[in-house]
């Protein structure tokens, strides 16, 4: 079955049809890294990864390209009120958000360029927009001229006179019209700049992606991608920009993420209740927080909170437990000329269904709906008196090959020997005299997953292999 899309730009399905045979070119707008990233930032690195995934799965090359904006006007800020330069900040969050990410799965990019990295690409980009007439300079700063690109407002499906009664002009700005936006900013003060034809300064946050994108995947990609919020006006000037300087289209499908509500109110820094992921990690396990992420449409808004997470949890432990008890019956099971075709059969179907959800938009809830119903296929074969190896090895490797599309790999891990049980249990003891709970349990559940039972008596904790 061909793979459909939701694509933003026509807000249809459309049946996916790359440019190359059997390549995807996917540009993915990655974070400004001032900060550590929130769960907001978390979701779409998830979500774009497991259709990366996908895509690999099913057999293509996906050129994968996630951009860091290092130097921006949240960086400058940040610089000035730690006392510490712009690089050396960014540096320090580029790495934060490998590590967060990659907790949750996350594979790195192809490329992942930076915008310092690209100053003469997006230089060059900015000068063939003014050669064209699609820019002007306006006192060392550079606007785009919204007007000279007729399609302006296609993406996020406004029109121009719409969008025009809702804009100004703000104080400094030396625009010709409201809707214009800045490619180049000249410098202020001692502000980090670069020489440009147009005096000392640097980019504006829209164009960075369109020259990169350029630069690392050419004129036109498949997939362009992102959060919901950077519909307008980031992609909306993306498409201005990159079609009206390559005069040609610049993505054939569009791809948005649903928003992330803390207990059922839109994240928002203003509200106080934005979570970062570097704190997240810390108190749940990151292949539940991933696990969780998956168990609604990308497109769809999706509610958080620490019980919701519990939820996801035991429900996740349900595929732990499957793959658990598939491994140790495995080493009891027979290579007997036994007919195997009726569980053989039921696997195959339950596989192909799985990659019809995955195929209809990147459906993972309804992915994980199927992986629920192997996992319940799974524990009625090993109620069997006699397993065969044949079908033990078909349920582990669909079971295995679908949590690594979602990004969820499980290796089997050799049993812990006595000592380092022991080394465990003694770690949760230290854990409770410190009053650190959350540690002492998760280790109580890392040992449970692993079969091991602990049983905590007046005479200290005891331990047995379930």
């Amino acid at each position: 079955m061909t793979i459909s899309i939701y694509n933003t730009l026509t807000r249809k399905k459309e049946q996916f049809e790359p440019i190359e045979k059997n390549r995807v070119k996917m540009y993915v707008c990655g974070p400004t890294v001032y900060n550590y990233i929130h769960i907001g930032n978390a979701r779409p690195a998830i979500v774009f990864d497991t259709i990366r995934r996908y895509f690999e799965y099913k057999g293509y090359q996906v050129e994968y390209v996630l951009n860091f904006t290092d130097v921006d006007d949240k960086l400058i800020k940040a610089a000035k009120e730690l006392g510490e330069e712009v690089p050396t900040i960014a540096e320090r969050f580029i790495t934060a958000y490998k590590e967060d990410v990659g907790a949750l799965g996350v594979k790195e990019a192809v490329y992942h360029p930076r915008v310092t990295e690209t100053m003469n690409d997006i230089i060059t980009f900015i000068s063939k927009l003014v050669e064209k007439g699609h820019a002007y300079e306006a006192d060392g700063d550079v606007y785009f001229k919204t007007r000279s690109f007729a399609d302006y407002g296609k993406l996020s499906h406004q029109s121009i006179d719409e969008l025009r009664s809702g804009a100004r002009i703000q104080v400094g700005e030396k625009k010709q019209d409201p809707l214009d936006f800045a490619l180049w900013k000249h410098t202020k003060d001692d502000e980090i700049a670069w020489n440009s034809p147009w005096g000392e300064g640097r980019p504006g946050w829209h164009i960075e992606c369109s020259a990169m994108a350029r630069k690392y995947l050419g004129d036109t990609i498949d997939i362009h991608a992102g959060g919901q919020d950077l519909t307008f006006p980031h992609h909306e000037n993306e498409i201005a920009q990159s079609e009206a300087g390559n005069g040609t289209s610049f993505a054939n499908y569009w791809m948005h993420n649903g928003y992330i509500n803390i207990d059922n109110e839109k994240m928002s820094k203003s509200l106080g209740n934005f979570v970062l992921a570097h704190e997240l990690i810390k108190k749940h396990d990151p292949k539940v927080v991933r696990f969780f992420m998956l168990s609604v449409h990308y497109r769809h808004p999706i509610n958080f909170n620490d019980s919701l997470l519990d939820s996801a949890k035991n429900s996740y432990d349900r595929i732990e437990n499957a793959l658990t008890n598939l491994n140790h019956r495995k080493e009891a099971s027979v290579n007997l000329a036994t007919d195997n075709h009726k569980w053989l059969a039921e696997i195959e179907k339950l596989n192909q269904q799985f990659e019809k959800e995955m195929d209809d938009d990147f459906n993972t809830a309804n992915a994980i709906a199927v992986m629920f119903d192997l996992v319940k296929e799974a524990n009625l074969y090993l109620n069997e008196d006699h397993t065969h190896t044949e079908v033990i090895d078909a349920f582990l490797k669909t079971l295995t090959n679908w949590l690594d599309v979602l990004g969820i790999p499980r290796i089997a891990e050799q049993e812990l020997l006595d000592d380092e049980i022991d080394a465990l249990i003694q770690k949760r003891i230290d854990a409770r005299k410190n009053k650190e709970f959350a540690t002492a349990d998760q280790i109580r559940e890392d040992l449970k997953a692993r079969n091991i039972i602990l049983e905590d008596t007046p005479q200290g904790t005891r331990w047995k292999r379930g």
